[in-house]
């Protein structure tokens, strides 16, 4: 259940961060250009839309970083295993699980950090340009984004030391597009669907 509410909402944060970050990008250049439409003027001139290139990149960074996680659990980061592919099994097994928790042991190095960076970057006062939004508000994608993805690495490291098999994205079918219902298939490891 915890798990079914977890991919949900990271589902939802990258919908709407993407959804809205290509919104205000669609009205802030409408407005600049609108604005020199002279029937237009009087109406988008006065709109103050400064801080939206701003908000807008940090929409995508946070996009990024939750992105990163998501890409772990459905199996669609970009990984050159041609060779591990070549390894016999008793071989094959412990590499895999050595690059899933190196994957942990990384991405749980930059939470942790990122958090004491966020800590200590909240007890100043440093906001950022346009927004003035709270900068340790900002960094927080950083040990968010990175906690789950080592959370991800971790049940994908768990998953593929009970079953041998780690989640592999069909790059021939699209979710929502295909009507085969294999958008997301969990392969053996060493096999390419």
């Amino acid at each position: 259940m915890f798990l079914r509410i977890l991919d949900r909402l990271e589902e939802l944060i990258i919908s709407f961060l993407i959804g809205g970050a290509t919104l205000l990008i669609f009205v802030a250049v409408l407005q600049r250009y609108g604005s020199t439409v002279p029937f237009l003027f009087p109406y988008l001139h006065d709109i103050d839309l400064t801080w939206a290139q701003e908000l807008c990149i940090y929409m995508f960074v946070w996009m990024a970083k939750f992105g990163a996680a998501y890409g772990v659990r459905q199996g669609i980061h970009v990984g050159v295993d041609v060779l591990v592919n070549r390894l016999g099994e008793n071989v094959r097994r412990p590499v895999i699980l050595f690059g899933l928790l190196g994957g942990v042991v990384f991405t749980g190095t930059i939470a942790a950090l990122g958090t004491a960076f966020v800590w200590d970057l909240s007890g100043t006062d440093q906001r950022s340009n346009d927004m003035e939004a709270p900068m340790w508000m900002v960094y927080s994608a950083i040990p968010l984004g990175s906690g789950l993805m080592c959370f991800r690495f971790l049940q994908v490291a768990w998953g593929f030391w009970r079953t041998g098999e780690v989640p592999h994205h069909s790059g021939h079918s699209v979710e929502g597009v295909a009507d085969d219902g294999a958008a997301r298939d969990v392969a053996p490891v060493g096999t390419h669907a």
